[in-house]
C-alpha cells in the first residue's frame, strides 16, 4: 500500500456536529464518556524533518542483526481511562502498556535478525515533541538501529445515528441501538540513522454491543480496550508476515533472531 495513502488514515477526525448535539438541552445533566482521541500522522512527523527530495534520498544504514526500539504515538492531548500520554506538541507518546501483552512483545523480539527489543522510555524524550527526529534521537540513546512507531486510531459509532464518529457519549440514551468501537492499528519501521522507511503494516478490529450496555464509563472503556487489544494482536501478526520479506530485501536470507 502507498505510504501516503496509509498515513492519511491516521488523521484526527473533527466532531463539530456531535458537539452541537451534545450541547442541546435534552442532554443536559446526563453523565458522559469522553473518547480518548485519535491516532497521529506518522508521515507528518517524518516530513517535518526534511522536504520530499531529502526523504527520497534516505537510504537504510542499519546493520543486521539489528536492535529495535518501539514507540506508541497518539494525537497531542490523548488520554483514556487507563492511560496518560507523555509530552505535548504535534504528538505524545504512550509509555505504559494497557493494550499490548508481554507475549506480543516476546513475539516481536523473536523476529528474524532482531537482536533485541527496547520499549521507549519517557526519560529519554523531550517534553516538546515536534517530529520523528525526537523519537529517533531517543532510539539512538538506546543504541537501536531500527525504530518501530505505531498508533491506535479508535472510533465510536452508533448505528443509524447520522452523527458520525463520536467524541462524547451520553450514558444510557441508546438502549435500542447497536454501538460499535473500531480500532485501526498502524505501524511504520524506520531506520534510526537516516529515517528510511523499511515497511508499514496495518490491522483493524471491532467490538460491537447493544447500546443498553453502555451505561457506565467503565463499560464503554472495556469495549474500547477489547477493540484496541484485538487490533494490536492482528498488527503483530501483520508484522510477523511482513518482516521476513524486509530481512531478505535489506539483510539477505534470514538466519533467525
Amino acid at each position: 500500500m502507498n505510504p501516503a495513502a496509509l498515513f492519511q488514515r491516521f488523521a484526527c477526525r473533527g466532531a463539530a456536529a456531535l458537539a452541537a448535539l451534545m450541547c442541546s438541552g435534552w442532554l443536559l445533566g446526563c453523565a458522559s464518556y469522553t473518547t480518548p482521541g485519535a491516532g497521529v500522522s506518522i508521515a507528518g512527523l517524518s516530513k517535518a524533518d526534511a522536504d520530499i527530495g531529502e526523504l527520497l534520498k534516505a537510504e537504510p544504514a542499519a546493520a543486521f542483526p539489528a536492535r529495535m526500539a518501539m514507540a506508541r504515538v497518539q494525537g497531542s492531548g490523548y488520554a483514556s481511562q487507563t492511560q496518560q500520554c507523555y509530552g505535548h506538541g504535534r504528538y505524545c507518546v504512550v509509555t505504559a502498556r494497557d493494550v499490548e501483552s508481554e507475549e506480543q512483545f516476546t513475539r516481536l523480539g523473536r523476529l528474524p535478525q532482531i537482536a533485541g527489543l527496547a520499549p521507549m522510555s519517557r526519560l529519554l524524550l523531550p517534553a516538546e515533541l515536534g517530529s520523528l527526529k525526537d523519537l529517533r534521537v531517543a532510539a539512538a540513546a538506546l543504541k537501536a538501529d531500527l525504530l518501530l512507531v505505531y498508533t491506535l486510531d479508535t472510533g465510536f459509532r452508533v448505528e443509524d445515528s447520522g452523527i458520525g464518529p463520536l467524541t462524547l457519549i451520553t450514558l444510557g440514551v441508546l438502549p435500542t441501538k447497536k454501538a460499535k468501537v473500531t480500532t485501526t492499528a498502524s505501524a511504520v519501521v524506520f531506520d534510526v540513522r537516516t529515517g528510511f522507511i523499511f515497511g508499514i503494516a496495518e490491522a483493524t478490529a471491532s467490538e460491537e454491543q447493544r447500546g443498553s450496555l453502555w451505561t457506565t464509563p467503565e463499560a464503554i472503556d472495556a469495549a474500547r480496550l477489547a477493540a484496541e487489544k484485538g487490533a494490536f494482536q492482528k498488527l503483530v501478526g501483520e508484522l510477523e508476515t511482513l518482516w521476513p520479506r524486509l530481512v531478505v530485501a535489506h539483510a539477505g536470507p534470514a538466519k533467525g533472531g
